[in-house]
């Protein structure tokens, strides 16, 4: 039974006088180098590693707002100010009342001497991670672990999403792609067994497996006149498993999912949650937005699952978001980064860098529809302002301006 609960103030779009307290001003310009003009919008996506190993602990964790690193992911949103914002890895709770706690106790106050922000909409439901398949996922003879929910987490929710707007969500026409079967995307990357190359999963896992190990969610934001899709989503990483490359071949598809949804002559075959079928129609506006897990050159994604979106025809690619910091790391961290293939001021990700290194894995990617200003990864070299805050996360925001 699908689990989909919403907080009644996400689920209404809530405003800062109906579910906030005290207003601030959310017009305040970000800090220098990171300005925005008043004909441009501002999309970022940001994994900030709110994950808790207890369902439950998260909202607690956030309702007193001390805690150091809420405060600097709290700084580097206030500094950035993005119009429209995903949050990967915000532990879901039907209550609402982590997100609320985030906004009241960290966003709504300022942080390091940067103003205060407010967001005046709100996003989230549920996910696949830690809803239990009923299946030997992992096959490792045991039922009901964390590798065997659909996603791979302690509790339903872990690892969620969020997302948050200055402009209105229409909530009506929000769709949610969770219950969406593998085995109903043609030509799916199922994975062999190694051994005897017959299909990893039985027939009984796969008339159940989800595709997406999070959610996909189609989120269409009124600017004026126009409507732009956020397009979100998570896909697992393409590791933790073994050559039957089962977790690679899922990253793969759930990033060809988005491709395909955004592509009229690929998408008859997708369907949401409400049992829709097809997606975005030829024109449509979009920005896709997550942490992809999969750089389009380096790590361990199977056949170069970004590259599904970082070469697509309707896709915008006329800037590609850089900073100076992940050229900085890249040469001082050296070890991994030194086999990249990659152009470091594209990286996102700061990982261990013995055997993986720095990464972009991290995306904000309008269609072609869009026209963009500017664009940039939240990565100061040390001394810049702001460098002492991205411990907070081994992800960096990234951020696209796009010309209203």
């Amino acid at each position: 039974m699908r689990f989909f609960a919403i907080a009644v103030c996400l689920l209404i779009g809530w405003k800062s006088h109906d579910c906030r307290g005290a207003q601030q001003s959310d017009q305040t310009q970000p800090t220098a180098g990171l300005e925005k003009d008043d004909d441009s919008l501002r999309f970022a996506t940001f994994n900030i590693s709110f994950n808790r190993k207890n369902e439950g602990q998260l909202k607690q964790d956030l309702a007193i707002g001390t805690a150091s690193n809420p405060k600097r992911i709290a700084e580097i949103i206030q500094r950035v100010r993005p119009d429209v914002l995903l949050l990967c890895e915000f532990d879901f709770d039907p209550s609402g009342e982590g997100i609320a706690n985030f906004e009241s106790n960290y966003l709504q106050v300022s942080q390091g001497g940067q103003a205060p922000i407010r967001y005046k909409h709100a996003y989230m439901s549920s996910v696949n991670t830690g809803v239990d398949s009923g299946q030997d996922l992992n096959r490792d003879g045991k039922l009901g672990t964390a590798g065997d929910a659909f996603g791979f987490g302690a509790f339903p929710g872990q690892y969620g999403m969020v997302v948050m707007s200055q402009y209105e969500i229409d909530k009506p026409n929000v769709r949610t792609f969770q219950n969406f079967l593998w085995k109903d995307m043609p030509g799916a990357l199922w994975p062999v067994d190694p051994e005897s190359q017959k299909p990893y999963y039985n027939d009984d896992i796969r008339n159940v497996f989800r595709l997406s190990s999070k959610s996909h969610w189609d989120i269409p934001i009124n600017i004026g006149e126009k409507t732009i899709h956020f397009l979100v989503a998570h896909p697992t990483p393409p590791v933790f498993d073994e050559e039957e490359d089962r977790n690679g071949r899922r990253n793969h598809d759930e990033i060809r999912l988005l491709a395909d949804y955004v592509t009229p002559e690929k998408s008859d075959y997708i369907y949401d949650d409400q049992g829709k079928k097809g997606g975005l129609s030829r024109g449509a506006n979009f920005v896709i937005a997550g942490d992809m897990n999969a750089d389009p050159n380096d790590g361990d994604s199977t056949l170069n699952a970004a590259k599904l979106l970082t070469e697509h025809p309707l896709i915008n690619l006329s800037h590609t978001p850089e900073s100076q910091g992940g050229v900085y790391y890249s040469k001082e961290q050296g070890k991994a980064n030194q086999q990249h293939v990659g152009n470091p001021a594209f990286d996102t990700g700061d990982f261990n860098d013995q055997n993986v290194g720095n990464l972009r894995i991290d995306y904000c990617l309008p269609s072609k529809t869009l026209n963009i200003k500017q664009s940039g990864v939240f990565w100061p070299e040390p001394g810049q302002p702001g460098a002492e805050l991205v411990i907070a996360s081994d992800h960096r925001l990234v951020w696209v301006d796009i010309l209203k």
